[in-house]
């Protein structure tokens, strides 16, 4: 596991800070140590210091993964993120989107979210801006990308995509070959 290049820093920061804002130092220094972010194989993995550190006594070819898998870079140097982050950031969202009962199926089947399917929204929330999906029941489902702000939803056509699905909770089942 190396460390992640300047460049690859500055993405994967600007990408967590879109989810979390100036939470993401919340997600380094944790009360039960001090955690940070390594690269194996293009991917980006959040893992504890001493988990780390007993990981250096295997070689490259030996280490399948450690830590939880945050995000894959692409070849052309994008970051996006696995759903198996969604448990590190829903707690420090800034923004969050509810779906209606009705419509939670269709986000977990890869769809973006119509306003009818919107039951509520965060506050002040900008075009573009990432978001963390919940169920009604505060449940966490994946993440999006606002195609609206908050006040543009307020007036839009009830067939409108509000929300751009970017990944969810049945990633889990469809893609469990690729997710590691």
């Amino acid at each position: 596991m190396k460390r992640l290049t300047d460049e690859r820093t500055k993405i994967l920061f600007e990408k967590l800070a879109k989810y979390i804002g100036s939470n993401v130092q919340q997600l380094i220094d944790r009360p039960d140590g001090t955690y940070c972010f390594r690269e194996h194989k293009d991917r980006i993995y959040y893992v504890s210091e001493r988990i780390l550190k007993l990981s250096e006594c295997f070689g490259y070819k030996q280490l399948v993964c450690v830590g939880t898998c945050f995000g894959k870079f692409s070849k052309t140097n994008k970051l996006k993120f696995h759903i198996t982050a969604l448990y590190y950031l829903a707690p420090y969202a800034q923004y969050k989107v509810w779906v209606k009962p009705s419509f939670e199926q269709q986000f977990l089947y890869g769809n973006h979210i119509p306003k009818s399917g919107l039951g509520r929204i965060t506050e002040n929330a900008g075009q573009y801006q990432g978001v963390v999906v919940y169920s009604m029941n505060d449940l966490a489902l994946g993440f999006g990308v606002l195609a609206r702000s908050t006040t543009e939803c307020k007036t839009a056509d009830p067939l409108t995509t509000v929300c751009f699905h970017q990944s969810d909770i049945g990633e889990y089942i469809r893609a469990e070959d690729s997710l590691f």
